[in-house]
């Protein structure tokens, strides 16, 4: 009876074995089948296909602003998506391309401006309306973290060939980000480029790499066994930008951290990442009282009360993923969920892009490049 109860232990043992074995394979190759990195022939080249899927969007973890929340679910088809951020050489063969010129390299408009500035604002005199941008100065000593304009100015002749001013360069930082770049420029390369802005909730769905409401992208602690898992402020204190660490402070090449599980890069920190969508503070808040919604293009139009330099609702675009200006004790918003909205004709230094295509512009590109 004992042999014959070990000879039944040892089959039984065997068979769920063999089961688990058997699901433990299927379960790698159902993921390494539908995470496919294009080369050119099975997909576009740099681009990975995000399976779709349903998720929990936004969170109602401890570190969420109240624009994160609640949490809700939402359904997104499988798209493409650049595998890094769109890096500067990859822009300057568009400009080369094109002859395009970006919005910081233009004399600004004030009729576009001044729908950013409290009403009544006195129009700015003709002679100040220069060609530049937002750029990130920091400060020499600790200041109250209440008004950025501490730590931002606008800088005349700044743009993506000099990200920090006329004296900056891209020369050596081809891999780097294209930053100081518009919504509308990016609309511009997107329509070049055959592709188009993902939108909020595709960028998200995809920056969480299938999993389910972590802080971040690569779990739950910051710096996994001190691990530093994204570009972000290399400061000791932010906005201070200590002896030495002025070099240190600002993008890093694409991909110099570990990706996430669908083999994205840079999906948190190193430069904040435009989305399709307007800016509204209560669009989650709108979104869970509805039922699941699938490919959600997000609202009609932006609110932001939280602004206090523009009318609440002066249009904006919503960026996401963070920046290398990002650290605990400021944003912390190199977490799946953070989201802001900018001024969309508003280029500043620690913002680019990454874009996706859909399955079906995929087959086009394909069937166009065939013929």
């Amino acid at each position: 009876m004992e042999k014959h109860m070990n000879r039944r232990t040892l089959t039984v043992f065997v068979t769920a074995l063999a089961f688990v074995a058997a699901g433990l394979f299927l379960l790698f190759h159902h993921n390494t089948n539908q995470i496919i990195i294009g080369n050119g022939t099975n997909g576009p080249k740099g681009m990975v296909r995000v399976p779709g899927g349903e998720f929990l969007m936004g969170s109602n973890l401890r570190l969420a602003k109240n624009n994160e929340k609640p949490s809700h679910k939402v359904r997104v088809s499988g798209f493409w998506i650049d595998q890094t951020d769109v890096i500067n050489a990859q822009f300057a063969a568009f400009v080369k391309a094109t002859g395009y010129i970006t919005t910081a390299e233009k004399k600004p408009d004030w009729e576009t401006l001044k729908v950013q500035l409290p009403p009544g604002t006195p129009r700015v005199p003709d002679e100040k309306l220069v060609a530049g941008a937002m750029v990130f100065v920091g400060t020499k000593n600790a200041v109250p973290l209440d008004d950025n304009s501490r730590w931002w100015r606008f800088v005349p002749g700044a743009n993506w060939r000099h990200p920090k001013g006329p004296d900056s360069s891209i020369i050596g930082k081809e891999d780097h980000p294209v930053v100081q770049v518009s919504y509308d420029d990016v609309l511009a390369y997107a329509k070049w480029s055959g592709k188009r802005l993902p939108t909020e909730a595709e960028w998200e769905y995809a920056a969480r790499g299938g999993v389910e409401q972590t802080n971040y992208i690569w779990g739950d602690e910051l710096r996994p066994q001190g691990k530093t898992m994204a570009n972000t402020f290399a400061g000791k204190t932010f906005p201070v930008i200590e002896a030495g660490y002025e070099e240190k402070i600002g993008t890093s090449k694409v991909a110099s951290y570990p990706p996430n599980r669908y083999q994205l890069y840079d999906m948190a920190g190193n430069v904040w990442q435009w989305v399709a969508d307007w800016y509204r503070a209560d669009a989650f808040a709108e979104a869970a009282t509805k039922s699941l919604q699938t490919d959600p293009k997000g609202p009609d139009n932006s609110f932001d009360p939280a602004d206090h330099y523009s009318p609440a609702d002066a249009p904006k675009r919503v960026i996401r993923g963070g920046s290398f200006l990002c650290d605990e004790n400021f944003c912390s918003s190199y977490r799946p969920s953070a989201r802001r909205g900018v001024d969309p004709y508003n280029p500043m230094s620690h913002i680019g892009f990454r874009l996706v295509m859909t399955d079906a512009m995929v087959r086009e590109r394909l069937r166009t490049s065939a013929d």
